[in-house]
């Protein structure tokens, strides 16, 4: 029997090698127009971003190797030109030479695939401009980029590969815009809220996404340096098409061959309407498993699938290929996306009666290394509760999900079906409940009843309008929304009719279904949960603002406890602490408060002061009165002398003062003692012990920092061609002139390291000291401190010094200015002066009882 086999790639060479592997005595010819007959063209975009290192590594094998290992006949170079089905002949040019072969056939497979649209627009054809279907394609658009240092590429088409390229040209270090004619990118793949989160995520992650855009033409001269789109001019030094592909048939077009839009009609045995020939791959139309409906799926599995299926069939084994799910899966920027199956629309077309659910799960243990999320949607029919599709996003193996509905859905299972499957478990792998069975479990409660909700699409159309949002989430998370922790409700809600309609929304969707079956129970009759949650959707302030007026905002914010504003009433407390020290004993009573009165979360700012989380303002009062019961007060905010920071000094190996003991004093002069002295402004006050500046004092608006000046005994230096001490000097301060070590006093920074490492004692001896710097700021205008010119030698030195700054401050300070500003508009010159002398000291009485910045211009 003779077979004639029509392209390679993936379903011809895996019909070639299957049928010579049923029967050696088949005469088994392929032909192949590219000089590649079997190439990984899955792995291109792969290629494209350096992940596969060569070209070889694309091959799967070469002819030669392919026909020694199978026995099969390989002719490439060839190109089919007409098929005669009543002869039985197929008419081929051979490309190098321009000649006509004819071939004849007992039976014909055709596995031409499909190529690359290039759509009709000015300036497809310059440099620069590239479709990726070979791994020549691939390899030249790699050696473009490198040659002449793309920076800017667009990619027209938001189609897997799109996207694909999209994220291997971005790991080239490329600026990334995908344009798309459709309204979405995955059109016709993924439904509309899924294809939406995974824009939002894809731009997060630096890809620009600009969908309902129509490419106009491609600019330049004899090169690409931009595109014209519908939404205007995107600069590109390199543009990919990826609008789709069109299967390679046209040969065929007077051979009276079945056609659907370019593709072959086939039936269940791959055969067309013509006798003894057959067709697969992405050039043949084959079923939808579910709706036995044509459909066209031009994926690298279906095609092998179908090449094996087809040897089998002619090969005289009772075999039917039954079609595709359209099952694809897609790698991106820290998310994975599959599926399978009909989507949500696909189905209502098909007639079912349809019910979804998006799911949000872990895909492995919580605590487990590198655990991500499930975004899971499934989609059924609810008379039969047959699984009719899934849409899967998740950070993990989104396959093992697609490929369990995949399962379910050929062997055409019900929910009920996958309730208590044997999947699998451990914490590496999985959840002990399997997120697949989670999922179900979810979608079960929905269609019961006992879930009731709003998907993402109903959400997004506006169907809650009218709902009042409350928030569920472990803590506070949506602006001016009511915060309903579920484990509270022990009862009617005050201030909410149960019949009111309430929309519950948590991170993901499980907490705010606590909430509502808490509420049903106490009778609330029109209690919606927002499937997804806040992990899916953008979730907008119901707009019934905050239940606390900016009076009361205003009153706790003196005491230290900040509104949160994604609440309607909720603050958070701040804790002084002397530098970040408190004792056992303190923080016991510290996580008892935040027990007792707030959200039970405590967080430390960054400036050492812990913080209690999701305070309610009635529970304000009460917990500034617990925390006084043992020694602890609330505050750190306002126009006044704030908390101050500091490293941890000498329990630091680098460390040179007493950070600890230095900041205590601080803390209790100026920051309790100076407590009720209004400034124009905050005033930030930290403390380093050493030059590495680890709490940043020259970012302050006074900064201390300690010093140990070293002394030179030139007299004891030998002169020595390797120095110990120019060696030991972190920043090259110190160093050898005419044979002596010298550190001049201008570039060394009095870090201390090159004290003692002298073996003739030359630097043996060193003087212990501080250095302050004023006028430093971190936040939207950032300013760099100033040192006074004294390394000062005294702690009492150094206090005097912060009171005189802060003294300063209040009399010649303007209300709303820095003390960044005051310095610079005094002059560094005229603030030093005074801050070295007493007389700012001698005015001290009449400028603390002087009525002056009664607003200050601090904001937090």
């Amino acid at each position: 029997m003779k077979i004639l086999v029509i392209g390679g790639v993936a379903a011809g060479t895996k019909a070639a090698a299957k049928l010579k592997r049923q029967d050696r005595s088949l005469d088994v010819t392929l032909i192949a127009k590219d000089p590649d007959i079997s190439y990984a063209g899955c792995g291109l975009p792969y290629y494209v971003g350096g992940l596969i290192p060569t070209r070889e590594d694309l091959i799967v094998n070469t002819p030669q190797k392919f026909a020694g290992l199978t026995g099969v006949n390989v002719l490439t170079g060839r190109e089919a030109t007409h098929l005669d089905s009543k002869a039985k002949t197929v008419t081929v040019r051979d490309l190098s030479s321009g000649k006509e072969e004819i071939f004849s056939y007992d039976a014909c497979i055709i596995a031409t695939g499909a190529s690359p649209i290039l759509p009709p627009i000015p300036g497809a054809q310059l440099d620069g401009v590239f479709k990726v279907r070979t791994p020549d394609d691939a390899i030249a658009l790699r050696e473009h980029a490198k040659a002449n240092g793309c920076r800017r590429a667009v990619v027209v088409g938001g189609g897997f590969i799109g996207l694909e390229m999209a994220e291997n040209l971005k790991a080239q270090c490329l600026t990334v815009t995908v344009v798309d004619l459709a309204d979405q990118i995955l059109p016709n793949v993924f439904d509309p809220e899924m294809a939406e989160y995974v824009r939002r995520h894809l731009e997060k992650n630096g890809i620009r996404i600009l969908t309902g855009t129509p490419l106009e033409a491609i600019l330049g001269q004899g090169r690409v340096d931009a595109v014209k789109t519908g939404q205007g001019t995107l600069s590109a030094d390199l543009v990919v098409l990826s609008i789709g592909i069109r299967p390679n048939t046209a040969f065929l077009n007077d051979s009276g061959l079945e056609m659907f839009k370019g593709t072959i009609v086939v039936d269940e045995h791959l055969r067309t309407n013509l006798p003894d020939v057959y067709a697969a791959g992405d050039c043949a139309m084959v079923n939808n498993r579910i709706t036995g409906k044509p459909q066209w799926s031009a994926m690298g599995s279906s095609a092998n699938y179908e090449g094996r299926t087809l040897a089998q069939i002619l090969t005289g084994e009772s075999k039917r290929y039954p079609g595709v799910l359209g099952t694809g899966v897609v790698k991106l920027p820290g998310l994975n996306a599959g599926r399978t199956g009909l989507s949500e629309a696909a189905a209502r077309s098909a007639g079912y009666d349809v019910e979804t659910v998006l799911a949000v799960t872990d895909d492995k243990a919580h605590y487990y290394p590198g655990s991500s999320i499930f975004i899971t949607k499934l989609i059924a029919d609810r008379a039969s509760r047959k699984l009719l599709g899934i849409q899967v996003l998740g950070g993990g193996a989104v396959d093992k999900m697609v490929d369990i509905a995949v399962t379910g859905i050929s062997m055409g299972a019900v929910l009920e079906d996958f309730e208590n499957l044997d999947y699998a478990y451990a914490p590496p792998f999985s959840t002990a409940i399997h997120p697949f069975v989670q999922a179900v479990y979810i979608l079960q409660n929905k269609l019961s009843g006992a879930f009731e909700t709003f998907t993402p699409a109903q959400y997004a159309a506006g169907e809650a309008a009218g709902y009042t949002i409350l928030d569920a989430a472990r803590v506070p998370s949506i602006p001016g929304a009511d915060y309903i922790l579920p484990t509270t409700v022990n009862g009617p809600l005050e201030g909410h009719p149960k019949d009111e309609p309430l929309l519950l929304v948590c991170n993901r969707g499980k907490q705010a279904y606590f909430l509502q079956n808490r509420l049903k129970y106490y009778g609330y009759t029109n209690t919606r949960v927002l499937e997804g949650g806040l992990v899916f959707n953008e979730v907008k302030s119901c707009g019934c603002g905050p239940s606390v007026t900016p009076a009361q905002i205003a009153e706790v914010k003196a005491l230290g406890f900040l509104f949160d504003k994604r609440t309607r009433d909720r603050f958070n407390g701040r804790i002084i602490t002397r530098n970040g020290k408190i004792t056992a004993e303190e923080h016991k009573a510290i996580a008892e408060a935040a027990e007792r009165f707030g959200s039970g979360e405590v967080t430390m700012t960054t400036r050492l002061t812990m913080e209690i989380q999701g305070v309610p303002y009635n529970n304000i009062q009460p917990m500034r009165d617990f925390l006084a019961e043992h020694g602890l007060s609330t505050g750190g905010t306002g126009s006044k002398v704030r908390p101050v920071v500091a490293c941890k000094g000498t329990t630091c190996q680098y460390g040179l003062i007493d950070t600890f003991q230095l900041s205590e004093e601080i803390h209790e002069r100026f920051f309790v003692g100076y407590n009720n002295v209004k400034l124009p402004h905050k005033f930030k006050i930290a403390v380093g012990g050493c030059p590495n500046n680890c709490v940043k004092p020259d970012l302050n608006d006074l900064g201390i920092v300690g010093q140990r000046v070293p002394q030179v005994q030139l007299d004891q230096c030998k002169g020595c061609k390797v120095c110990q001490v120019e060696q030991a000097c972190p920043i090259k301060a110190a160093r050898m002139e005419n044979g002596k070590i010298v550190i001049p006093e201008d570039s060394c920074n009095h870090c201390g390291r090159c004290v003692e490492k002298c073996p003739f004692h030359v630097v043996d001896q060193s003087t212990y000291g501080y250095r302050v710097y004023i006028g430093g700021r971190w936040g939207k205008k950032v300013a760099q401190g100033r040192p006074l010119d004294p390394v000062f030698t005294s702690r009492e030195e150094v206090l005097a010094i912060v009171e005189k700054a802060i003294l300063l401050f209040r009399e010649q300070g303007i209300t709303g200015e820095r003390f960044a500003d005051t310095v610079a508009r005094l002059g560094f010159e005229n603030v030093q002066k005074q801050l070295l002398s007493d007389e700012l000291l001698s005015r001290k009485e009449e400028n603390l009882t002087a009525q002056v910045h009664l607003v200050g211009g601090a904001t937090c």
